[in-house]
């Protein structure tokens, strides 16, 4: 079990300085955890003696993660050792920080204060190459600076004991993530930090059972070098997918699939389309494309979900859009919009784009050409809609399909009926769509209202 006593002297001053409470558990840094940031949302899988931690528990394999990482911190940057286990270990770090707030994913931990103490001296002595450089740490410098000003951890530090970062220096932007490769790495960390878990259990059994009381270890003894032992596999496993560093994967030969029954085919409808309302929490420039912008958007995904990632806190997607020159960078922050979530991912110029925006245009005219010279207006919601809500045409109530068929056209043909009203009201006009056979315009909403734009009349919305 690590500690405060297992951890360096700067860390431990630091936890001390900010979380005075956390004293009052011998030391130990998964209940400190729990104690020092009572409002994380965390799940109880167990009964717990004490009444402070009811609602406040770290399942077994996030302990298990946490204490992998309170051992890291005291030997990651160590001035002891070698520049390439140095190298290894940050990079290590890095790619475990690329898809996480914090070390846990979301979720606060005495780990993430402890590794802060450790890093901070040496990030302040970095280049700007060694931060944000095509080679740089971008996610641990992100990751210090979110832990030394978030008031989720809210530390006992002065603005001269802070690490100068500049946020808007940056160097090389990020390359983005190889799904593939993200998702083998979360797999192998996620197994060895299970197997952990159980190896520990086993040595805190056998140690209790033993005949010869003068010949076997504490039950702490025999816990603390589990977790080593259980650190270094998570640290072999999540090191693996290292960037810079090849490897070559044996192919595996695949066993025949059981052919299948086809599922019947589902009517042509709009409520296949998978409308949400979004927040957008940041927007920026596509790096390598004027026309696009580049968003971060909240949809309501649940943790872990295909195509997301996290940012502050949230569960987000990244959406490119061709909005840059037609709609202002400014009226895209922070705002909320409706967007389109059950597309096939596609890459824009280097960058993976996970849904779609919903904007209204003028609807061209038969025979004009399309030269996106706009005007265009995002669709506005109900100031009441939340991230997630479902949007829906009215009269076309349904489950979306997961992902439209790209070969079915099944967007393309349903896509002309989205229209604007002279009341401004966006809706879909099934009259459109001919291969529906019906007629009438049922309008878009929420829950909470129905959905429009500024000025557009009778404009189409894509």
């Amino acid at each position: 079990m690590a500690s405060f006593q297992s951890l360096d002297e700067k860390a431990r001053a630091l936890i001390q300085k900010s979380y005075p409470a956390a004293e009052d558990f011998d030391g130990d840094a998964v209940k400190a955890s729990a104690e020092a940031f009572p409002d994380a949302e965390v799940r109880v899988d167990h009964v717990v003696d004490d009444p402070r931690l009811i609602n406040h528990q770290y399942t077994q394999p996030e302990k298990t993660e946490m204490e992998q990482w309170l051992i890291t911190s005291n030997h990651i940057a160590s001035p002891s050792e070698d520049a390439a286990k140095t190298s290894e270990r940050l990079s290590t770090l890095n790619t475990h920080l690329s898809t996480r707030t914090t070390l846990l994913g979301s979720k606060p931990s005495i780990a993430d204060v402890a590794l802060y103490a450790r890093l901070a001296p040496v990030v302040s002595s970095w280049t700007a190459e060694q931060r944000t450089g095509e080679q740089g740490y971008h996610h641990i410098v992100r990751h210090l600076d979110f832990v030394q000003n978030s008031p989720t951890f809210n530390l006992s530090l002065s603005d001269s004991e802070k690490v100068k970062i500049d946020p808007s220096s940056v160097l090389s932007t990020i390359k983005p993530i190889d799904p593939k490769a993200e998702k083998e790495r979360k797999k192998k960390e996620k197994e060895a930090l299970a197997a952990g878990a159980t190896g520990a259990a086993e040595a805190g059994a056998t140690t209790t059972s033993a005949a010869a009381p003068e010949a076997q270890k504490s039950v702490a003894e025999k816990a603390a070098e589990k977790t080593k032992e259980v650190g270094e596999k998570v640290a072999a496993a999540v090191g693996a997918e290292t960037p810079g560093v090849a490897k070559k994967k044996e192919k595996k030969e695949k066993a025949p699939k059981p052919q299948k029954a086809a599922a019947p085919e589902k009517t042509l409808s709009p409520a296949m389309i998978d409308l949400r309302v979004g927040h957008i929490l940041k927007a920026e420039r596509h790096p390598n494309a004027d026309s696009l912008y580049v968003s971060t958007i909240a949809m309501g995904d649940a943790a872990g979900t295909d195509n997301t990632s996290e940012y502050e806190g949230q569960v987000v997607r990244t959406v490119c859009s061709g909005l840059n020159g037609l709609v202002p960078l400014e009226e895209m922050q922070g705002r909320k919009i409706v967007a389109v979530c059950n597309l096939k991912p596609v890459t824009m110029r280097g960058i993976k784009s996970c849904a779609m925006v919903l904007a209204a245009s003028p609807r061209l005219k038969e025979g004009e050409e399309d030269h996106h010279a706009g005007p265009v207006e995002l669709v506005n919601v109900p100031a009441e809609s939340k991230a997630g809500d479902r949007v829906f045409f009215e009269g076309w109530e349904g489950e979306p399909e997961a992902v439209l068929n790209p070969k079915k056209k099944q967007w393309e043909a349903l896509q002309p009926g989205f229209t604007t009203t002279e009341a401004l009201e966006v809706g879909f006009d099934a009259g459109v769509v001919e291969q529906l056979g019906q007629t009438g315009v049922g309008k878009l909403r929420t829950k909470d209202g129905i959905c429009s734009v500024k000025t557009l009349a009778g404009a189409t919305v894509r």
